[in-house]
């Protein structure tokens, strides 16, 4: 199943049941790398809502924190 994978070059690898994907087979770096993308863009959504917010925002100096 490894050499598979090092042949997909980082693509997925199908998995079919009667020529159905059932599931897909990816590399660890490639899973990783994805994970980062969807926590990134779930971050930049957070930013998004808070900016909407941003007259509720209490000013404070660094010298209070």
């Amino acid at each position: 199943m490894s050499s598979l994978l090092s042949q997909a070059s980082g693509s997925p690898i199908a998995v079919l049941n009667h020529n159905k994907p059932v599931a897909y087979l990816i590399p660890a770096d490639t899973y990783e790398a994805l994970m980062d993308i969807i926590e990134d863009y779930e971050l930049a959504k957070l930013v998004e809502e808070r900016l909407g917010d941003k007259e509720q925002a209490v000013s404070v100096s660094l010298d209070d924190l």
